[in-house]
């Protein structure tokens, strides 16, 4: 009881909006489309989340790395999606990154394979999710956002799962492998505003999960088909802290100390959940209201600071 009110309030006070955003990092990876009509859909996401990252989100260049096939070539930054130059992509990030930063990965494609070979079709060897942990293994004092848009991508979840790491997949699981239509909704609502549902000028990955998924599901409703797609977050209470919109403009760094350490704490949550199973329930319990009553504080502390109301 006393666990459920104070989360509660942790997650009310954890969202105060961009004020408290880390330098956010961007990585856009697109697959081989194959057909014209995927390409377009590809290139038009992938755009239209390029384009709202520098805009909007006051994303620099330097942090914007796109790899795409000839559809994407003339967005920023971008280059042929090999295998190789994904993992050239990570490397140069893990060098520009500081600890507290968000790293946003999209990938989107044509998925197969199951568990950790799971992988996107590209251009020559294709990149596994194996691949992908490995490269994520260099940001482990940032918190990670990747999401794999592509079919049949259920798998890449429990293989990247990890603290201070939301995976996003369009599907459930690897059997999913009918064309996915959970990209371009996803990138709506995290782009835009419709998915802010407390309007404080931020959509947070769970917000824009919560609609899209609405979304697609609307579609297929539409259409008279039978639900073939089940997207998947792995930790909506991190999913809930990590959001994405205009540049702070009040607090500076205090505010930035705020986040990063508060950040660390929701990391602090999904490291401990892990050790439960071997924990005394009594000590689980208070480690876990500790963790949320400090969360709950540099909420409040952060809201001060950025000149808004402590509640």
């Amino acid at each position: 009881m006393i666990r459920g009110a104070i989360l509660s309030i942790a997650l009310a006070l954890s969202a105060p909006g961009s004020a408290d955003a880390q330098r956010t990092h961007l990585l856009v990876v697109t697959g081989l489309s194959g057909e014209a009509q995927y390409g377009k859909t590809f290139a038009g996401t992938a755009r239209t989340l390029v384009d709202s990252a520098r805009a909007r989100w006051g994303v620099a260049d330097s942090s914007i790395i796109v790899l795409g096939d000839t559809v994407v070539a003339a967005l920023p930054l971008s280059g042929p999606s090999t295998r190789a130059n994904i993992a050239a992509a990570f490397t140069t990030l893990s060098r520009r990154v500081s600890t507290g930063d968000v790293l946003l990965v999209f990938l989107n494609g044509h998925g197969a394979g199951e568990g950790p070979a799971s992988r996107v079709g590209l251009p020559g060897p294709d990149a596994t999710a194996a691949d992908f942990a490995g490269w994520l293994a260099a940001f482990a004092n940032q918190t990670v956002v990747f999401v794999n848009a592509a079919s049949g991508s259920g798998d890449f979840a429990p293989v990247l799962a990890a603290p201070r790491r939301v995976v996003v997949t369009a599907t459930r699981t690897a059997i999913e492998r009918n064309e996915s239509i959970f990209a371009p909704h996803f990138v709506d609502a995290l782009t835009g505003t419709e998915a802010d549902a407390d309007k404080d000028g931020s959509v947070s990955v769970q917000e824009a999960f919560a609609l899209a998924t609405k979304e697609v599901t609307r579609v297929y409703e539409s259409d008279n088909r039978l639900l073939t797609e089940h997207a998947l977050l792995t930790d909506s209470t991190l999913a809930r802290a990590v959001r994405f919109g205009p540049p702070a403009r009040a607090g500076g760094a205090a505010v930035a100390q705020l986040a990063t350490r508060r950040q660390g704490l929701y990391a602090d949550v999904a490291a401990l959940r892990a050790r439960k199973a071997a924990m005394e329930p009594a000590a689980y319990e208070r480690e876990l209201e500790t963790l949320l009553v400090d969360i709950a504080e540099a909420s409040r502390a952060i809201r001060a600071a950025a000149g808004g109301t402590a509640r």
